[in-house]
C-alpha cells in the first residue's frame, strides 16, 4: 500500500509541477508575445536633399515588457566606403512608442546608402535607404577618348555597305487588339541577321503615317510583339544579335553575351548591338506608313543604354526614353556593382595577354554617359535609388551631360526598376513632342 501510495503522491507532484512549469512559460511567453514596428520617414519626396539629409524614424511596441537598446544610422558611397555614423538610445515602456529625427550634413555632392539599424530587448532589424545630396552637381573624373565621334562614325560607315535585305512577312495569327503584326528581317553589320516584330493600328485611311515607338531589349530578353490600344502609334520591338529571334550566329549563355569580343573594341558585341539599333531607324525609313520624323527609342536596362547610345549616334531619334540605363561611368562603376565585371574579370582570367586595363580602354566607347553629351532630342531618363545594377550616381552622371531638353524621374524606394509615373510621364511628353492631340 504505501509503494502504491507513494507511486500516486509521485504522480500528483510531477503533474503539478509540469502545470506550474506550464503556467511559468505561458506567463513569459504572454510577457514576451509581440512586436516592434518601424517606419522610416525620408523627409524629401524623391529622396533628394540640397545639404542636410533628413530622416524620422518611428517605432512603436507591442510588448507587454519595456523594451531598452540603440537605434545606429551608417551612410557609406555607393562603392560602400564608411562616410557617417551615429547612434541614440532607445527606451520604450510597456506598448510604447518613439520618434527620432536624424540630420545627416556635411556631405558632398553624390548619392549615398544609409542603414537604419535596431536593437532592443526583443527586436533586430535593419532598414536600408538611399539619398542624394546636390546630384545635379555630380561629374565624372573620367573622359570619353578623343576619337569616340571617330571610332561610331566608322562603324556606320561600315553598316551602310552592308545590304540591308528588308523581309517582312505578315502573321495574321498574331493579330490582335486591332493591330497588324509583321516579323521583319534585316541585315545588319557584320552579315548578321536580326530580327523583330512591328505592330500597325487596322486603319481604313490609306495616308495614315504613324509615329514609330522602337522598343529596345533589356539584357538576354527576347522581345514579343508590342500591342496597345493607342490608334496613332505603331510599335517596332528589336531583338539585337544573340537575343531573342536574333540567336541564329550568337546563341551563348547569358553571363558569356557580355565579354563577346570584348577584347576587340571593334569587334565587341555591343558595337553590333548599336548598329542594330541603327539598322532598325534604316528600316523604318524605308516604310511610306511611318513618321520618319517621330521616332521615339525606349527601353530599360540594356535596352535604355541601347536608347541613349542610339539616339547619340543616330540623330533621327526624336525622342529618347531610358529607364534605368546600365554601364554609365563605367570606370567608377566597377567597384560599385558586382554585374558584369564578375563575368568579365572571369573573362579576362581565361584570356592569355588580356587585362582588365585593356578592357576598361575598350569599354570607355560603350560608356552610356559618353553617348549621353552627343544627344540632341528630348529625352526622359529614369532611376530607381536602390539600384544595384545601374547606382543613382551613375545614372545622374549620364543625365547631367546630356545637353537638350530633359527629365529625370526618381523612384527613391525602388531598385532596378521604374513606377506607373514614368511610363504616364513618357506617354504624355511624348505625344506632346509629336503633337498628337
Amino acid at each position: 500500500m504505501m509503494v502504491r501510495f507513494t507511486n500516486q503522491f509521485l504522480a500528483i507532484a510531477f503533474t503539478l509541477l509540469i502545470m506550474a512549469g506550464a503556467q511559468q512559460v505561458f506567463a513569459q511567453n504572454e510577457e514576451s508575445d509581440g512586436s516592434v514596428n518601424t517606419v522610416v520617414t525620408t523627409n524629401s519626396k524623391d529622396g533628394v536633399f540640397s545639404s542636410t539629409a533628413s530622416y524620422t524614424f518611428d517605432v512603436k511596441s507591442t510588448y507587454k515588457n519595456p523594451q531598452a537598446g540603440r537605434l545606429k544610422y551608417v551612410v557609406t558611397t555607393e562603392a560602400g566606403k564608411l562616410m557617417k555614423s551615429d547612434s541614440v538610445r532607445v527606451k520604450l515602456g510597456s506598448k510604447g512608442s518613439a520618434s527620432y529625427d536624424f540630420e545627416i550634413a556635411g556631405l558632398k555632392a553624390g548619392f549615398y546608402k544609409i542603414n537604419f539599424m535596431i536593437n532592443t530587448t526583443d527586436y533586430d532589424d535593419t532598414t536600408r535607404k538611399a539619398f542624394g545630396i546636390k546630384p545635379e552637381e555630380i561629374r565624372s573624373q573620367y573622359g570619353k577618348p578623343a576619337d569616340f565621334e571617330t571610332f561610331w562614325n566608322n562603324a556606320k560607315a561600315e553598316l551602310g555597305k552592308v545590304k540591308p535585305e528588308y523581309k517582312v512577312t505578315e502573321m495574321p495569327d498574331s493579330s490582335k487588339d486591332n493591330r497588324r503584326v509583321f516579323l521583319v528581317e534585316m541585315k545588319s553589320i557584320g552579315g548578321l541577321t536580326i530580327r523583330g516584330w512591328l505592330t500597325e493600328p487596322i486603319t481604313k485611311n490609306k495616308n495614315k503615317k504613324f509615329v514609330v515607338m522602337l522598343a529596345l531589349p533589356g539584357y538576354q530578353v527576347d522581345l514579343k510583339p508590342l500591342y496597345g490600344l493607342d490608334p496613332d502609334i505603331a510599335l517596332l520591338s528589336l531583338n539585337i544579335r544573340g537575343q531573342g529571334n536574333s540567336r541564329d550566329v550568337i546563341n551563348v549563355r547569358k553571363e558569356t553575351y557580355i565579354t563577346l569580343g570584348i577584347e576587340d573594341k571593334n569587334k565587341y558585341v555591343l558595337r553590333g548591338a548599336i548598329m542594330d539599333c541603327v539598322r532598325a531607324v534604316d528600316f523604318i525609313f524605308t516604310r511610306p506608313e511611318l513618321r520618319h520624323d517621330n521616332i521615339i527609342a525606349v527601353g530599360g536596362s540594356l535596352g535604355g543604354f541601347l536608347a541613349v547610345a542610339t539616339s547619340s549616334v543616330d540623330k533621327r531619334i526624336s525622342f529618347c526614353s531610358a529607364a534605368n540605363p546600365i554601364l554609365s561611368d563605367v570606370r567608377n562603376l566597377v567597384d560599385e556593382v558586382d554585374w558584369p565585371f564578375i563575368d568579365i574579370r572571369k573573362y579576362v582570367n581565361t584570356r592569355p595577354g588580356l587585362t582588365f586595363d585593356k578592357v576598361l580602354n575598350n569599354m570607355d566607347y560603350f560608356d552610356a554617359k559618353n553617348f549621353a553629351s552627343g544627344i540632341k532630342c528630348r529625352t526622359l531618363v529614369g532611376m530607381g535609388m536602390v539600384d544595384n545594377i545601374a547606382p543613382p550616381n551613375t545614372v545622374q552622371t549620364l543625365y547631367n551631360v546630356i545637353p537638350s531638353d530633359k527629365h529625370l524621374i526618381i523612384f527613391r524606394d525602388l531598385a532596378h526598376e521604374i513606377g506607373k509615373k514614368y511610363v504616364v510621364y513618357e506617354g504624355r511628353w511624348m505625344r506632346d513632342t509629336f503633337a498628337l492631340f
